[in-house]
C-alpha cells in the first residue's frame, strides 16, 4: 500500500498537492482541440473536520474552472446556518514520497469553493478524500502517515 510520512509543524498536516480539471473536462477539452490547463501546485491542509475538500477561488481560476452546481455547507462561522457556496469538478493529486510511490490521485472530486489563501494555504483536504485511506496522527510526534 502507498504511503507517506510527513512532518508537520505549528501549522499542521499541510502537504503539496496538485489541482487540476477533472477528467470528464480534461477529455472533452482534448476533444474540442482546446488548450489544456496544467495542474496547479497547492498547499493543502489535510482536515478531518471537513466533511468535502475545499479549494480557494484563486487556484480554481487558475484551472480555468466554473462552477458545476452549489452546495449548502456548515463552518465554524455560520452558528448553524448553512451557507450555500460554490461547488466545481477538479482532479486531485498528492505526490507519492518518492518518485517510484504513485500519487494520491482522484481524477474527478466535486470540491466547495472557500477563501483559504489567507491562512496560507490553498485547500482543505477532507473526508471525501480520505475515506479512501488509512490515516494516523502522531500529535506528540508531530507526524502524520497516509496510506492510499
Amino acid at each position: 500500500m502507498p504511503h507517506f510520512t510527513l512532518q508537520f509543524g505549528a501549522e499542521g498536516p499541510v502537504v503539496t498537492a496538485m489541482i487540476g480539471p477533472s477528467g470528464p473536462r480534461l477529455l472533452a477539452l482534448v476533444a474540442a482541440k482546446r488548450p489544456v490547463p496544467t495542474m496547479v501546485q497547492i498547499r493543502a491542509l489535510i482536515d478531518t473536520g471537513a466533511t468535502c475538500t475545499c479549494v480557494d477561488p484563486s487556484v480554481l481560476k487558475q484551472i480555468g474552472s466554473t462552477p458545476t452546481g452549489k452546495a449548502l455547507v456548515h463552518t465554524p462561522t455560520t452558528a448553524g446556518v448553512p451557507q450555500q457556496v460554490d461547488q466545481h469538478d477538479i482532479s486531485l493529486a498528492i505526490p507519492g514520497a518518492t518518485p517510484s510511490t504513485p500519487p494520491l490521485a482522484v481524477p474527478t472530486l466535486a470540491v466547495t469553493e472557500h477563501v483559504l489563501a489567507v491562512q496560507g494555504i490553498q485547500a482543505l483536504i477532507g473526508r471525501d478524500v480520505l475515506s479512501a485511506c488509512l490515516l494516523t496522527y502522531n500529535g506528540s510526534m508531530n507526524l502524520v502517515t497516509l496510506c492510499y
